[in-house]
């Protein structure tokens, strides 16, 4: 079930109902004590207009005075706890982010792109600053709209209609205004992103954009982006300058009113000049108390849309984790695909169609075929980036065990197309930090694909910084950090696309050499443009149309 951004924020919000029930006590009291103000200067004002000086008058000047640091040390206090949800919510983001974001299905990821997808983090700023507003400046403002409305009634029945008349402007405000106003924030969100989005493709492809003409052409989708951002975001402005008119108005009419009636009152001695001053005062704070409300749903719009859009990061569906089980399949491992079939989610095609295929541990398998073919889909599925649309596929033989996902890949290693170092070390890059990794282990992955020069030749070797994308690195060194971090386990299987396709012909000759030497007892699947796996792998397998079409054994 999709939830509302209104649900989305209120389940947000219940994981720290302690911290929240604090706010609102904090507020409750300081409303408490604010709204004794008025009263304390309405004593000092009668006893004042009866000419007395006394005890009695400088001990309320200084209840008063107390009261105004009490509500400034409340504020502080809740100051203190907002900072707290605003880096729990930071911490919680962050952590959900880092979890969902590598075991998202593949599936989920069609048609996205995951790094755009990955900035809808910047929300969670959002979200801080405007929770933290939001539980505040709301919580006063509401408390003391209430408070203020009972205290008020003692003056006068009068002021009971005030109170009506207040709630009432509320909800016409709020009924008849929300629904656009978060519809217009979403909109205007949409854009930016997308404006965004286009940014970061000019700065992914800068090189691309040099070119003056292309350069006008990014400048032009540009301008065209922030164009629709713009329409948009008028739209939303149009929605918060209605708010703050209706709210003018209506401070305006309170004001005459309240100065024309509350004059009658004196006048017709149904209310003294102290009481007088203690009501305006009242009225002045319940009126801010409506525009800090009426401003704040700006804020208001902004934390549902964040809370939207993150929502739909964790609203894309997970590899299913299971429980931990024994090691029961993994000492060898066969392969088998019965009837396999996949398509993609918004397509009626079929990639793959009825493959039917067994692969027994240490075969090394060279998949042949032209583009379009399906070896990159039929590989994703066998190291379990996919699932089959329809068929089985299972290990060892076991087709009533579900494939524990996660202990068949600490069995497997995979280099997909398109994959590249990721910003850290080149120890981290290849190691990952494992513990269990030894030296031996290292030393053997590196120097097995020919890494060692290049490292020995780094002032600072394996501590090497490495920029995202491995962008200072040349292409071979690239390959072969990816290629010493899929062997450094001694995996039962590998899985390759296109590994070795930016290397010179005589270095990937002599890491194929390796790679498919009977020594290593792993199954290697591959799909290469070079031709020299063909001639070093004891299995071809030719497909056409998402079709096994020859399988021949050396």
């Amino acid at each position: 079930m999709t939830l509302t951004a209104s649900q989305r924020l209120i389940n947000l919000l219940k994981l720290d109902r302690k911290d929240i029930l604090q706010v609102f006590f904090y507020a409750i009291f300081a409303g408490l004590v604010s709204l004794s103000l008025p009263l304390g200067i309405q004593a000092i004002i009668n006893l004042i207009q009866s000419g007395r000086v006394s005890v009695s008058w400088i001990v309320l000047v200084f209840i008063v005075i107390a009261g105004v640091a009490l509500v400034g040390i409340l504020s502080l206090m809740q100051l203190r706890i907002t900072e707290n949800l605003q880096q729990k919510i930071f911490i919680r983001s962050s952590f959900e982010f880092g979890f969902r974001l590598p075991k998202i299905r593949t599936e989920a990821l069609h048609n996205q792109y995951p790094p755009e997808l990955a900035n809808r983090f910047f929300d969670t700023l959002t979200i801080q600053k405007g929770a933290s507003k939001l539980l505040i400046d709301f919580s006063s403002a509401l408390l003391q709209i209430v408070f203020g409305i009972i205290l008020l009634s003692l003056y006068h029945p009068f002021f009971i209609f005030f109170g009506i008349f207040l709630i009432l402007l509320l909800y016409i405000i709020f009924r008849f205004s929300f629904n656009s106003g978060l519809s217009s924030s979403l909109k205007e969100s949409k854009f930016k992103y997308k404006v965004v989005s286009w940014l970061q493709e000019m700065a992914r492809n800068n090189f691309s954009f040099k070119k003056s003409s292309n350069f006008d052409f990014a400048l032009t989708k540009n301008d065209r982006l922030v164009s629709e951002y713009l329409i948009h975001r008028e739209r939303h402005f149009g929605v918060i300058k209605r708010q703050f008119t209706q709210l003018i108005v209506f401070k305006i009419i309170i004001t005459a009113g309240l100065l024309l009636i509350g004059g009658y009152l004196v006048l017709n001695q149904k209310m003294n000049i102290g009481q007088f001053v203690a009501a305006e005062i009242i009225i002045l704070l319940v009126i801010n108390s409506v525009e800090k409300i009426v401003i704040g749903l700006e804020t208001l719009y902004d934390v549902l849309t964040a809370v939207e859009k993150i929502g739909q990061i964790t609203d894309l569906e997970i590899e299913e984790s299971s429980a931990k089980s024994a090691d029961y399949c993994y000492t060898n491992i066969q392969l088998a695909a019965e009837n396999l079939s996949y398509k993609f989610p918004d397509s009626t095609n079929y990639v793959l169609e009825k493959i039917n295929l067994t692969i027994e541990q240490s075969e090394k398998i060279y998949l042949e075929g032209l583009n379009g073919s399906g070896k990159t889909t039929l590989i994703r599925i066998l190291s379990g980036l996919l699932k089959p649309t329809s068929g089985s596929f299972y290990i060892n033989d076991d087709t009533y065990r579900k494939i524990d996902l996660e202990q068949y890949r600490s069995q497997i290693s995979t280099i997909i197309t398109g994959e590249t170092p990721f910003e850290g070390t080149i120890l981290e890059n290849i190691t990952f930090n494992n513990p269990l990794i030894s030296q031996e282990d290292l030393k053997w992955a590196i120097e097995s694909v020919n890494l060692g020069d290049f490292i020995k030749s780094l002032p600072k070797g394996l501590d090497t910084k490495i920029y995202p994308e491995g962008k200072q690195l040349s292409s071979s060194n690239a390959q072969k950090i990816l290629l010493a971090r899929s062997i450094i386990n001694r995996p039962k299987i590998l899985f390759y696309e296109d590994a070795l396709d930016k290397m010179d012909n005589d270095a990937a000759k002599e890491v194929i050499d390796f790679i498919t030497s009977n020594d290593n007892k792993w199954t290697l699947i591959v799909s290469s443009k070079n031709d020299y796996w063909k001639q070093k792998c004891t299995r071809n397998i030719i497909m056409n149309e998402g079709k096994i079409i020859n399988d021949t054994k050396k």
